[in-house]
């Protein structure tokens, strides 16, 4: 890059540019080649920029300084343009639509940013610092690629050709600090007896099954639900990125490997739910199933493998049972349907239905359970359900989420573990509850 001209003055925004890349690309270069200490590194960048101000004679205001050190070293150690979008707590999703066009979520909204990349290098640039600790690769061969960053959050790169406008990122922020079933709770995201109902499926072992759409928080109440489990037991988790961050000791985390150039060396999630098996695990917890992994799923949950979670993309409960089948019958057996819905219904107790609303909120809008079979049709019983109710200010969902009345017929196995809900929690007295129960079978 060329030398910067010296002048006393604040730089235009052309020269602060040249100024600022100048900059990265001198030290990067010392970096590379040892010149700069291994520690303390942005104390030496600090040093280094005062030296070019003092040798360029350059009279730059303090927050304009403040202004180029952050730039420098986020591109130097983060992120490059993005890392002060990261580092917003009130910003939950980064996208980056080719180097001039990213946009962020703030509390539910999309709005366009002023942050810009020099140019589609620079963004592949920043790709690479992603996926390269993790071993992955996005080239022209394997243009897409899933990873996440050091703090878990999820990270999704598009590259030409597939990305006909530019290197795409997609980041769905993780927060520092994880959310309590309290904290969904006062975000009325679900209510206190929907939560005790839940905990204590939990920790009687009941097969659960979260479904929900793109970016409805299934991850985040699969954490949830995740840390009723014991500390006594020993749980595997399972991801095509890990995501997941549970609280208890005795974990095994394992993450899917993508192929190498020669298309060898993977390692799936079936793979692993496979493997997983054989690690004398007490639960099983899947990030996600989208494909011939579910039957692995359904014949663990039916051999012995309770207490198993995991999430799935549906836009119900009904439609997290089709979408089952349909994945089922990707792992390539040639299973009649009815056999496929009867593992589904031997093995699924329960469907925790997650959806984002309209105005940005994120619910849990049904609790279902899987009661059977009638014929070649799986039973599907609404325990809660969501009944919107309106629309208030600025475009806000109004409803209230309800317990149907019905008690579950897994009710018993919930007494068996300790757990006496009261009527109270399922919206009917104890008359109700009973006839309701001898009406079913």
């Amino acid at each position: 890059m060329s030398r910067l001209e010296p002048g006393t003055s604040q730089l235009s925004s052309p020269n602060l540019l040249k100024l600022k890349y100048y900059l990265i690309n001198t030290i990067s270069e010392e970096i590379e080649s040892g010149e700069a200490p291994a520690e303390n590194r942005q104390e030496y960048v600090s040093q280094r920029l005062s030296d070019v101000y003092q040798r360029a004679n350059l009279n730059l205001p303090v927050d304009m300084r403040d202004h180029i050190f952050k730039e420098v070293v986020d591109e130097l150690f983060g992120f490059g343009p993005i890392q002060s979008l990261l580092d917003d707590p009130n910003i939950s999703e980064v996208m980056v639509n080719g180097p001039k066009n990213i946009y962020v979520e703030r509390e539910g909204k999309l709005t366009k940013t002023t942050v810009t990349f020099e140019d589609n290098d620079h963004v592949r640039r920043i790709i690479e610092r992603i996926i390269s600790p993790l071993g992955r690769r996005v080239d022209e061969d394997s243009p897409t690629v899933d990873a996440r960053l050091p703090d878990g959050s999820r990270v999704n790169a598009v590259v030409l050709p597939v990305a006909i406008d530019g290197p795409s990122i997609t980041i769905r922020k993780f927060g520092k600090d994880k959310l309590s079933v309290s904290q969904l709770i006062d975000f009325d995201s679900i209510t206190k007896n929907m939560a005790e109902f839940l905990r204590a499926c939990v920790l009687a072992r009941l097969n659960i099954i979260i479904s929900g759409g793109t970016g409805s928080g299934k991850t985040t109440l699969l954490n949830i639900l995740s840390s009723f489990i014991p500390e006594t037991e020993r749980i595997v988790t399972i991801e095509d990125a890990a995501e997941l961050r549970l609280q208890q000791d005795h974990i095994v985390r394992l993450e899917t490997k993508p192929t190498n150039a020669e298309g060898f060396g993977g390692v799936s999630i079936r793979d692993l739910v496979r493997n997983s098996l054989r690690m004398r695990p007490d639960r099983i917890v899947i990030g996600e199933v989208r494909g011939g992994e579910a039957l692995d799923m359904l014949q663990a949950m039916n051999t012995g493998h309770d207490g198993s979670l995991t999430t799935v993309h549906a836009n119900s409960p009904r439609d997290a049972l089709s979408r089952l089948e349909t994945l089922v019958l990707m792992s390539g057996m040639d299973l009649p349907i009815k056999v496929v819905r009867q593992q589904v219904a031997s093995a699924i107790d329960l469907i925790v239905q997650q959806t984002r609303l309209k105005d940005g909120s994120r619910k849990v809008v049904a609790i279902s359970e899987v009661a059977g079979m009638e014929g070649d049709t799986i039973i599907l019983s609404d325990i809660f359900k969501f009944a919107q109710t309106g629309v208030g200010a600025n475009d806000k969902i109004l409803g209230e989420m309800k317990p149907t009345g019905i008690r579950p017929m897994f009710y018993p196995r919930l007494e068996a573990a300790g757990f006496k809900l009261g009527a109270e929690v399922f919206g009917a007295n104890i008359t109700a509850m009973l006839a309701s129960n001898r009406r079913r079978h």
